[in-house]
């Protein structure tokens, strides 16, 4: 009997599910919406504002339509510009919802923007998708988001040049298999890091440009039957152009966010490297480097111990963005043309990657500002044979065949114990060594990618705030 009941009332729970839960785009089984929505309800939460300024860019685009009667009046526009611009104020109070009954942040507003304007609300999906929607809406994010990783990196970059000029002549040996190999400099060492930073930056100004095309208006990736101007959409956002083809705008979905990723995988490269040289030099063999306690974390067993965390965290956080990347590239090897839900499943390591390359810039600009510098602890490095190859040149200066003087140093290494680190480092003057560094000119790049991102992210501003009517994105809240 009771096994009787149990079936009876799994099969009465099946059927009512069966009935399905009623979305905006039809009734769907609550195990297939629970599965389909996967984590949007959640990751969306950081599109809202995007979303919003997106369909208001939209609006204003189908009230220009040479349609009668009109898609919106002018009126009509500002009232449903004014209510994205409520919605965006309260999420940033953290009083909008995105239920599972949404799916995701387009139905979430389409459903509270209906609610509010009524029939103005069921007009605004119009010659949209919400494969163009979700498109834009990553777009606009990833705007700000590059922008702000161009800014923090070149924030670091600044940092390690400072750590540069600072002690440019202190000497420190180079080395190579981790080996000694030759004098070298605590200037060249940091100002190599900060260049490689800057060489990142211009992937990232790259990654800017492919991105700051506007996928909207391409619906479901083949356009739509009315005459829909796509330049206006795209001016409104301050994107330098539309993605001409309707297909590619969708087929682009994914490739943009990976190409960002990869240029954020080398950012995080250049990080890691610093962050392992940091670990090294920090040891008490070495001793070069120190930081300030609290910069530092202990021991739950250990007293004594300052353990460089952070460095070590950086080197394990490149392999996490790395693998952000290959989980988008999975997705994409692999899909024919056209919209796929597939796609899906490349936002969410899409942002994680995004979140843990700009907060890796931020604690390493932190921990590097503070960097200090142990000169004694530096010179014990240099052993004699650090100087070899710029004894056999200077042999070589003086007339002897290279091969010669190699093998003439190499048998008299002891020759060497005389020769001073400060005078090899002053003897390097060709480009880019010891006393051949342009750290003013390294300094004018820094100054460049900071430009670069406050004026792109200046004139983003300025364009929702025309757009929208209110100073964004402060929004008056």
């Amino acid at each position: 009997m009771d096994a009787d009941r149990f079936a009876k009332d799994a099969f009465s729970e099946e059927i009512s599910k069966m009935a399905g839960e009623k979305t905006l785009v039809g009734s769907i089984h609550p195990d297939v919406l629970a599965f389909t929505a996967g984590d949007d309800t959640v990751l969306d939460r950081v599109l809202v504002e995007a979303d919003c300024i997106g369909s208001a860019a939209h609006v204003t685009m189908l009230s220009a339509l040479p349609l009668k009667p009109a898609l919106f009046n002018e009126d009509e526009r500002q009232r449903v510009i004014a209510e994205l611009v409520r919605i965006m104020q309260c999420h940033r109070r953290g009083e909008f919802e995105i239920t599972a009954a949404d799916q995701d942040v387009h139905l979430a507003v389409e459903r509270s923007l209906t609610s509010a304007v009524g029939e103005l609300g069921k007009r605004v999906h119009t010659a949209r998708s919400r494969n163009d929607q979700v498109a834009l809406d990553l777009r606009l994010y990833a705007k700000t988001e590059i922008l702000g990783m161009i800014n923090q990196a070149a924030t670091l970059a600044g940092v390690l040049l400072d750590l540069a000029q600072r002690h440019e002549r202190v000497p420190m040996v180079g080395r190579t298999h981790l080996q000694p190999a030759m004098p070298s400099s605590v200037g060249v060492w940091a100002s190599a890091y900060a260049e490689s930073l800057l060489d990142d930056i211009e992937l990232l100004q790259g990654a800017y440009v492919q991105n700051n095309r506007c996928p909207l208006g391409s619906a479901a990736g083949y356009g739509v039957p009315l005459p829909i101007d796509r330049a206006l959409a795209s001016r409104l956002l301050d994107f330098d152009r539309p993605v001409h083809n309707v297909m590619y705008a969708s087929n682009a979905r994914g490739k943009v966010e990976s190409v960002i990723l990869n240029a954020a995988i080398q950012v995080m490269l250049s990080c890691a490297r610093l962050a392992e040289d940091m670990v090294l030099f920090m040891m008490p063999e070495f001793g070069y480097f120190r930081l300030p306690s609290q910069y530092c974390t202990g021991s739950s067993i250990m007293p004594q111990k300052q353990n460089p965390d952070v460095f070590e965290l950086v080197r394990a956080r490149s392999a996490s963005v790395l693998s952000c990347a290959a989980r988008i590239t999975g997705v994409l090897k692999g899909l024919p043309g056209g919209y796929q839900r597939d796609l899906q499943e490349t936002k969410a390591p899409f942002m994680e990657g995004v979140r843990i390359t700009q907060e890796t810039l931020r604690v390493l600009t932190l921990v590097m500002a503070q960097v200090q510098v142990d000169p004694v602890a530096l010179s014990r490095g240099f052993s004699p044979g650090v100087f070899a190859t710029d004894r056999a040149l200077a042999l070589v200066a003086g007339g002897m065949p290279f091969r010669d003087a190699y093998d003439a140093v190499k048998s008299g290494l002891s020759a060497l114990e005389t020769m001073d680190a400060a005078d090899a480092i002053a003897a390097k003057t060709h480009e880019g060594t010891t006393a051949g560094l342009d750290l003013p000119g390294l300094q004018q790049r820094v100054a460049a990618a900071s430009g670069f991102a406050a004026d792109r992210l200046g004139q983003y501003h300025a364009a929702v705030s025309a757009l929208l009517g209110i100073a964004y994105p402060a929004l008056d809240v």
